[in-house]
Formats: C-alpha cells, sequence, structure tokens
C-alpha cells in the first residue's frame, strides 16, 4: 500500500498531513496582506460533519463510519471530493477540505473548500455493498443539509468514481425531487447523468498545463538547465490511477519520454520511454500489476524509482510520500505535485535548497475542480457547452473562408475545409477553459513569487489568502461585531 510507503518516507516526529497544511498557511500568510483576525479565520474549519450507520456484511453488521468536512463557506457551494479509503480520519478530511479552500481561490473557481470520505478498503466490498454505503452517506449527508448545489458538491477521488456520483445524485433526487437543479449535487458523473466531457482526464491534463506553463519561464529553465520543452523531457509519475495515467497520457502525446511509473507494489522503468497505454493495457489484463511487462525494467522497490534521475518528477497518489528520510536523495528538477500534501514541510525546504523547482498541489491539480465547476454550471444551465453557437460559428467560418478563396483563387480540399471551419465541440471549450485557467493561475503565482522573493507554493497561498481575504471584507462578518 502506498501508506505503507509513507512510513518509509517520513520521520516520526514529522508532522502529520493537517499540521503540514496549517504549517504552509502560516509561512505563506506573513505575505499576505490580510489581518490578523481574517487568517484565523480562514484557517479554521467551518464546520464538520462525523457519522456512523450499520451495514449488513456476509450476514454480520459492520459499523460503517464518513466524514464530511466544510473548511470555508466564504463562498458556496462548498466543494470537495468524497474518498473511500481504510486511512481516512477527521484529521485527513479537515486537511483536504482546507487545500481544496485554497486551491478554489488560487484559480478562480467560486467554491468553498469541502472534503468527505468513508473510512472502507473500497477492494472489500462488492458493488452492491459499495452502493448500500453510498446512498446510506448520501442519505446523511442530505438530514444534516450538507449536500446540495448551492450548499455541498462532492466529486470522485481516491476509491471513487462516475459510479459513485451517479448513486449519490439519484439518492439526492430521490430525497429532493422538487429540486429542478439536483444533477449539480455532485460533479464526475458520467455523462448520460450530465456529465461534461473532459472531466475524468481533467486534474491530468491540468497538471500537464502546469508544468508546460512553469518550463516555459526562463527562471525556471534556467534553474533545470532545460531547454523549456516538453519534446524530450524526461518525466517520472508516482501513481498510476486516473491522475497519473492522463498526467502520463499527454506528456507522451506532447514528446516527454515516460521513464518511470510507480504503483504500490513495483514500479516500471525505461530510459528510453515507457509506452503508456502499452503498460495499462499489461497491468489491465494482469491482476492489476506491472510484473512481467516486457518492455521496463521492473523494480521491486518501487520508491527508488522516485530517487531516479529525471528532468520531472510528478508524485501522483497521497500525501506525505516525500519526507525527511528520501528528501535528499531525490534527484528531479522539478517536482509537481499531482497528488495532495506529497511533500512534507521539511522535505519542502531540502528539495528548494538543493535546487529543485516545486509547483505546488494547489496549483497544479486545481484542473479537477476547475472543471468540476464548469459541470456544476452546466447543470445549473440545463445546456451543453457548444450546443448554442457551434453550427453558427461554423456558417461564419465557412462564408469567410469562401471569401477568402475567392480572392485568392485557390480552393482548399474538403478535408482542409473541414478542419478550418470546425466548430468548437463541449470537450474542446473545456479544455480551452482548464489551459486558459491553469496559464492565468500559474503566471499570477510566478508574479508574486518574482516580487516577494518566495518559493512557488508560498505564492501560491499568499494569492489564495488574499482573494479569500478580500471576499470577506466585502461581504462583511455578520454577528461578529458588537
Amino acid at each position: 500500500m502506498l501508506l505503507d510507503l509513507t512510513n518509509k518516507a517520513t520521520e516520526d516526529d514529522e508532522p502529520k498531513f493537517l499540521r503540514a497544511v496549517e504549517m504552509f498557511f502560516d509561512r505563506a500568510a506573513k505575505h499576505s496582506n490580510a489581518s490578523e483576525e481574517t487568517l484565523k479565520h480562514i484557517k479554521s474549519t467551518d464546520s464538520v460533519l462525523s457519522v456512523t450507520f450499520p451495514v449488513e456484511k456476509d450476514g454480520k453488521t459492520v459499523m460503517i463510519r464518513g466524514y464530511r468536512s466544510q473548511h470555508s463557506r466564504h463562498r458556496l457551494p462548498c466543494k470537495g471530493g468524497i474518498r473511500f479509503s481504510s486511512a481516512v480520519d477527521l484529521q485527513e478530511v479537515e486537511a483536504l477540505s482546507a487545500l481544496m479552500t485554497y486551491k478554489c481561490a488560487v484559480v478562480d473557481v467560486p467554491f468553498g473548500g469541502g472534503k468527505g470520505g468513508i473510512m472502507i478498503d473500497p477492494k472489500e466490498w462488492t458493488e452492491a455493498e459499495l452502493e448500500r454505503i453510498t446512498r446510506r452517506f448520501t442519505l446523511e449527508l442530505c438530514q444534516k443539509n450538507f449536500i446540495g448545489p448551492g450548499v455541498d458538491v462532492p466529486a470522485p477521488d481516491v476509491g471513487t468514481g462516475p459510479r459513485e456520483m451517479g448513486w449519490i445524485a439519484d439518492t439526492y433526487r430521490n430525497f429532493n425531487p422538487q429540486d429542478v437543479n439536483g444533477a449539480a449535487c455532485v460533479t464526475g458523473k458520467a455523462l448520460s447523468l450530465g456529465g461534461v466531457r473532459g472531466r475524468t482526464e481533467a486534474t491530468g491534463l491540468g497538471v500537464y498545463y502546469g508544468v508546460r506553463e512553469f518550463l516555459s519561464f526562463p527562471e525556471v529553465q534556467a534553474k533545470m538547465k532545460h531547454s523549456g520543452k516538453i519534446d524530450g523531457t524526461s518525466v517520472v509519475i508516482q501513481g498510476f490511477g486516473n491522475v497519473g495515467y492522463w498526467a502520463a497520457k499527454f506528456f507522451e502525446a506532447n514528446g516527454a519520454k515516460i521513464t518511470g511509473i510507480i504503483e504500490h507494489d513495483v514500479a516500471a522503468y525505461n530510459k528510453d520511454g515507457i509506452n503508456v497505454e502499452q503498460l495499462a493495457l499489461w497491468r489491465k489484463e494482469n491482476g492489476g500489476s506491472f510484473r512481467g511487462f516486457p518492455d521496463a525494467q521492473i523494480i521491486e522497490n518501487p520508491m527508488s524509482v522516485l530517487e531516479a534521475e529525471c528532468d520531472v518528477l510528478i508524485p501522483a497518489a497521497l500525501e506525505r510520500q516525500i519526507g525527511m528520510r528520501n528528501a535528499h536523495k531525490i534527484r528531479a528538477k522539478l517536482i509537481g505535485e499531482a497528488a495532495n500534501g506529497p511533500v512534507t514541510p521539511a522535505a519542502d525546504e531540502v528539495l528548494r535548497n538543493n535546487g529543485a523547482v516545486i509547483i505546488p498541489d494547489l496549483l497544479l491539480n486545481a484542473g479537477g475542480v476547475c472543471v468540476s465547476y464548469f459541470e456544476w454550471a452546466k447543470n445549473l444551465s440545463h445546456l451543453r457547452f457548444g450546443r448554442m453557437n457551434k453550427r453558427w460559428d461554423e456558417r461564419s467560418k465557412e462564408q469567410l473562408l469562401s471569401l477568402v478563396e475567392g480572392n485568392a483563387g485557390h480552393p482548399l480540399t474538403e478535408v482542409e475545409r473541414r478542419q478550418l471551419i470546425h466548430g468548437a465541440e463541449e470537450h474542446e471549450l473545456v479544455y480551452s477553459g482548464l489551459e486558459d485557467t491553469m496559464i492565468v493561475a500559474c503566471n499570477e503565482t510566478r508574479q508574486t513569487a518574482n516580487a516577494k522573493n518566495i518559493d512557488y507554493r508560498t505564492a501560491a497561498l499568499a494569492n489564495s489568502i488574499n482573494k479569500i481575504a478580500a471576499s470577506l471584507a466585502g461581504s462583511g462578518s455578520i454577528f461578529t461585531h458588537a
């Protein structure tokens, strides 16, 4: 398990996840414009729900524990995934909800931060049992007003996906049949249930856009001694779930060499590059393991590949994967945090002192919540993106193209013509919106880092704090002052 790898990476005295998030916050707060009173407000968690309920398994009653944390309601709804993991606890959920608050602010998504989890290993339960657990947890959320399009909107996370989101949406609809916007109570749904094209790959695509943008900065190129081009860049990825898989696919498609992919049991390594799709197919057909894959070296100690020489390292698994036990061994020039909290505060300092560039989690993995925002907006409008304007755009371009062809005296082929007049499909609009969001957020982070001479994590968090503080100041505080 990746949790076991965490124990190999961190020292016993290193802070737990929630404390680590608070330490990063405190460091950034010194560079923000917020008052001490406002900082206390932003840092604190607004509400936490803890529930237990019985579920029958193999003729016995098992008590299931679930959590939902709403870190900040300065913007509504709250937004954040629901994970199924035996490692889920209240501290983890609070830490993740805090990160969601800062993540939404840094990419200008108008949500507060939330997060949820159920303390189970989904591999130990049948599909029918998982459905009962998911629906019962959703019932608890409905009863306590912890779910709704304008209140709190869950999404997929570790151990969950479109299937579970569909169960949540259906349960909410059955308890709120009068809510015409009920489909917006959860994102990450299947397309047939109101999902949006591009959501599945959104976080991985956002990781690619973010790394690409940072590699274009001259100061990053100088520090890494790198050309700034994705083509030929060596990339190692930890975690081959949804985020790791799609990040690998987009890097590979744009010319990068995926030299290492790390899973909880083994890692695959090939200095000349791994074919991502072939490895994914092999794992699917061979019991979920890389073992036996013929086109890469299979490493039994997966953490050793985390320390392999490469241009870019993408931790895309769980939190606390780089700590004081292995930070000094990391040889990557740039570390892109696709996972939440993969680097501890002490390790962060070691890596930066050793010359590594770190793109922080609250910025780099914000692609998921960004496209969740698009799905939520689509559900509220009850209209597919592009439906109203695609054909109009095509006709307008066709008329312009005919005019150009007539003046030039050179007609285009039918293939060329179709390519030029093509109107944007939904997934293309989603990709475009995500790309613009990441470019703007990365450049805002860079500007703050350069202006204040601070690292990118501190800069991104300082920007986030300032945006949240401005929102709180603009709306005022009811019942706070005498």
